[in-house]
């Protein structure tokens, strides 16, 4: 019996982590959980889930070889939320921050559960504290374990 692929969104912190300072434990280990979850993606074996506030975000990126690099994987992306869903986006965001979430980590999460991801993946560790019902934010350590013993059951 095949299992439904999981659905997955990174947030921006996520995309950005192999191009922090490796010399802290965490963050290598981090790294390389990210890069594997970027590994099933371009094998077909999770799908991503892609907004325009990614591809906003990712914009800002002052660093050109960072940005391009980001905007390349994004295009593997399974599911887009796009701009023509701000609207939803926004007030489910609203109520997001009423728990203390900042705004774009709150349109993230929005995005995420508006494509129905089954993860949120992040190394903001002040927004893995966010607890819905709706997704399961995780960081990417945690979630290459939770895929490993899925795959292992």
């Amino acid at each position: 019996m095949s299992r439904r692929k999981l659905k997955v969104y990174l947030d921006n912190c996520c995309y950005n982590r192999p191009y922090d300072d490796q010399s802290n434990l965490t963050v290598s280990l981090e790294t390389q959980a990210k890069l594997f979850v970027q590994g099933q993606i371009r094998d077909g074996c999770l799908d991503m889930v892609s907004s325009y506030i990614l591809d906003y975000e990712n914009s800002c990126n002052p660093f050109a070889n960072r940005r391009t690099s980001i905007s390349s994987f994004l295009t593997l992306a399974e599911t887009f939320v796009g701009a023509d869903h701000a609207q939803h986006i926004q007030e489910y965001a609203e109520q997001i921050m009423e728990t203390g979430v900042k705004e774009k980590d709150s349109l993230h999460v929005a995005c995420a559960i508006f494509a129905k991801s089954d993860y949120f993946i992040t190394t903001d560790y002040r927004l893995l504290k966010y607890k819905s019902d709706d997704i399961r934010i995780i960081d990417p350590i945690r979630f290459v374990l939770e895929y490993e013993l899925r795959d292992s059951l």
